[in-house]
C-alpha cells in the first residue's frame, strides 16, 4: 500500500504551488458573506431587546414613584412638609432598588 502511494507523493512534491489557482471561490464568499449577514442581524436584535428592557425597567421606576407619591398624598395632603420630603426619597429608593433587581420583565 505505501508502495502504491509513494510515486504520487514524489509527484506531488515536484509541482509548484500556485497561491492564485487555490481560492474559496464564489461559494466560499456567499458562505461568508451569510455569516456575516447573520451575525449583523443578532446584532440589532440584541440591541433592539436590550432597549426595550431599559425602557420597561424606566416605566417601571415612573410608576411605583407615581404610585408612591399618591398613597403619600393620600395619607397626609400635599403641604406635610418633612414627611413629604422622606415618602420621596423613600420613592425614590424603592425605585432604584427595582432597577438592581435582574430579573426579566413578566408578560
Amino acid at each position: 500500500m505505501i508502495a502504491v502511494a509513494v510515486p504520487y507523493l514524489l509527484r506531488a512534491e515536484e509541482e509548484e504551488f500556485d497561491p492564485d489557482l487555490v481560492t474559496p471561490g464564489v461559494v466560499g464568499f456567499v458562505a461568508t458573506f451569510l455569516v456575516i449577514v447573520a451575525v449583523v442581524l443578532l446584532i440589532l436584535d440584541m440591541v433592539r431587546r436590550i432597549r426595550r428592557v431599559n425602557y420597561r425597567a424606566e416605566v417601571r421606576q415612573q410608576l411605583e414613584v407615581e404610585r408612591l407619591e399618591a398613597e403619600l398624598a393620600a395619607s397626609g395632603g400635599e403641604g406635610a412638609g418633612p414627611d413629604a420630603t422622606t415618602a420621596t426619597s423613600e420613592a425614590e429608593r424603592a425605585a432604584a432598588s427595582d432597577d438592581e433587581d435582574d430579573t426579566p420583565p413578566t408578560r
